[in-house]
């Protein structure tokens, strides 16, 4: 339930603070005064499009803030969404600047717009002034009635089997539209893996087979060098091991005569212990050494092949292995795209789930529509239509993402005679006080704990009036109802009553809301009632009416 309302700088209104209490609260004013500015103001709060038009002139920004109570839905949704804290309320703030930059807040934390819409249809129901003309649209008719009936899983599997079907069927079409260009391409893959096949290339291999073949064709130069270097070192009749044990053995001596002499004779020492492990280390090497001619000719008709194929496909050696994997995955796949057979069956099989989906959908849309009805005609005989009746008739169609049939609101003025489509029969008056019907019975199914309406009394008048201003009574006795009207009748009714009134102040024009105490409702029902010039009759009628 909406607790409070606060607007800084939104359209004429520079400052209001609203305390909002449970039950009907009616608004009412002077034509032009503002009195859907409040719905605008908590409409953006709660999500609707932001825009700079909004902001008060001369002002920087727009600050809107709305406090509620939760309910458990709304708990659920900011648990889900990680924003849920230990405050009593909930706290909504958004602001709009002159740059058209927007930001939003739920208890302190910043949301995102799509945010603020999800948490918005949990807390408020808004029915338009205008809701009776989209009534006539089959469009709206079928979204109502599927929201009356609850349809919403079963047209979301419905949208998804739809799309599945279409998936089906454009890849029949395209395989059935191309299959000579299909063919074509499907026999250069053939060729191409035939090809790459008789060299079967594996991952990674080029890499290992290039450094042993490298090393193999260089093996002679490779055992000529280190069998020199096994000569000079340690084998050789002059040999680097031998001269230096030679000079390590002089200065050995010549330390008893020079201590200095005996570190280099120990430096000596060392490097002759590492050409020695050094050459042992290159002997052993060329006795494992075993080049073998026919292994190395094996490597290198190999390298020349993957060579021969890399110029043939104009790819480098090391990619080969990934375009042979590559077109053999693509002659799978446009293997099984030609197989017609196949693809007839899977767009069978996807039209008969989408039969049973819509299927589904179809007995839900049934149940709903007459639930709705007999309440909306129920409904319409407390609203001086005696007789009347109401009827949301189904009528198939194509196949689409909305399921295989729409809806049609078809009427009957009175009693004994047939019901006609809406938009034939029912005049402006009939239109507005079924559309107040559906909303009402609409709002009765809701959880949603604020519901508003927006001059949905267009159009009535009389005891009419005072029927509707009984029946949004009533629903205010289990939700909190805002009702804009320009009806004494409807305004007489509220538990709450607040006016609107447009000022001129320092030149500008302002906006103020006032919240009427019983007096004051007099004067103001009165003024509905006759005018400008306000009687001492009228003010017994205002009387009267508020009594009853």
């Amino acid at each position: 339930m909406l607790t409070s309302l606060s607007l800084r700088n939104f359209v004429i209104v520079e400052a209001l603070n609203l305390d909002v209490r449970q039950g009907f609260t009616v608004l009412t004013g002077e034509t032009g005064a503002g009195k859907s500015i409040l719905i605008d103001a908590l409409s953006l709060v709660l999500g609707g499009r932001a825009d700079t038009t909004v902001i008060k002139e001369g002002a920087e920004k727009t600050d809107i803030s709305a406090e509620f109570q939760y309910t458990p839905a709304v708990r659920a949704w900011l648990a889900e969404q990680e924003l849920d804290t230990e405050d009593d309320t909930l706290m909504i703030r958004r602001t709009v600047d002159v740059k058209g930059r927007s930001r939003a807040w739920l208890n302190g934390l910043a949301v995102s717009v799509s945010q603020l819409k999800a948490v918005g249809e949990l807390l408020v129901d808004v029915h338009g002034q205008h809701a009776h003309q989209s009534l006539l649209k089959p469009e709206a008719q079928l979204a109502l009635l599927d929201d009356h009936a609850q349809t919403g899983e079963a047209l979301a599997a419905v949208a998804v089997a739809y799309e599945a079907w279409r998936e089906a069927g454009r890849a029949l079409e395209d395989a059935t539209a191309n299959a000579e260009v299909v063919e074509a391409k499907a026999e250069r893959l053939r060729w191409l893996i035939d090809d790459l096949s008789t060299l079967s290339p594996k991952a990674g291999e080029w890499e290992t087979l290039n450094a042993e073949h490298t090393r193999l064709a260089h093996g002679v130069s490779i055992a000529q060098g280190l069998h020199d270097g096994v000569e000079l070192l340690t084998e050789g009749e002059e040999n680097a091991s031998s001269m230096i044990a030679s000079v390590q053995t002089k200065l050995m001596d010549l330390s008893r005569f020079d201590e200095r002499l005996g570190a280099m004779a120990e430096t000596l020492n060392t490097a002759l212990e590492l050409v020695e492990e050094t050459g042992h280390d290159i002997a052993r090497y060329l006795d494992r050494n075993d080049f073998d001619e026919e292994h190395f000719e094996k490597l290198d008709q190999r390298v020349s092949l993957y060579f021969e194929m890399a110029r043939k496909f104009r790819v480098d050696p090391e990619e080969l292995h990934a375009l042979w994997l590559r077109s053999q995955e693509e002659l799978d796949e446009l293997t099984a795209t030609k197989d017609i057979k196949a693809l007839e069956r899977a767009l069978q099989k996807a039209l008969a789930v989408y039969d049973e989906a819509a299927a589904t959908l179809t007995q839900a849309r049934q149940a709903g529509a007459k639930a709705l009805s007999e309440a909306v005609t129920r409904e319409m005989q407390t609203l001086a239509m005696k007789g009347a009746r109401f009827e949301v008739g189904l009528v198939r169609n194509a196949p689409s993402p909305r399921g295989s049939e729409h809806c049609e609101f078809l009427v009957a003025g009175h009693t004994g005679v047939q019901v006609r489509p809406l938009s034939k029969v029912a005049s402006g008056g009939e239109l507005a006080r079924i559309s107040l019907a559906i909303a009402v019975i609409t709002a009765r199914a809701t959880p949603v704990p604020t519901l508003i309406f927006d001059e949905v009394d267009s159009g009535i008048g009389g005891a009419v009036a005072e029927v509707v201003g009984n029946l949004l009574r009533t629903l205010g006795q289990a939700r909190q109802v805002l009702c804009v009207t320009h009806l004494p009748q409807v305004a007489a009714c509220g538990n709450h009553h607040w006016k609107v009134e447009k000022t001129m102040a320092d030149g500008k024009t302002v906006s103020h809301l006032n919240v009427l105490t019983p007096e004051k409702r007099t004067w103001e029902i009165a003024r509905m009632l006759t005018g400008i010039e306000i009687t001492q009759n009228a003010l017994d009628v205002a009387d009267e009416m508020l009594a009853r």
